[in-house]
């Protein structure tokens, strides 16, 4: 019997993923995303709004948004 948490080339992994989106909430645009190495996902948008979108539309569902100073803020996205 195979152990399905084992890992073995030709599956997908299986568990939680995590994005995190940094964007400048007065102009709505993207900084940086970072993301677990084998989460699914989107292309970036230039804007905010649209990439928080798409990664939602594949699935995710967004914990939280933490201020990081007077203009950006991380979104913490997971996939499970």
């Amino acid at each position: 019997m195979v152990n399905p948490n084992s890992n073995q080339i030709g599956t997908a992994w299986q568990g939680t993923h995590v994005v995190l989106i940094r964007c400048n909430y007065l102009t709505n645009q993207v900084l940086s995303i970072t993301k677990s190495d084998h989460a699914p996902s989107e292309p970036a948008s230039i804007s905010c709004a649209e990439t928080l979108s798409r990664f939602i539309s594949i699935g995710y569902t967004v914990i939280g948004g933490y201020p990081l100073n007077q203009s950006d803020i991380q979104y913490l996205l997971i996939y499970r």
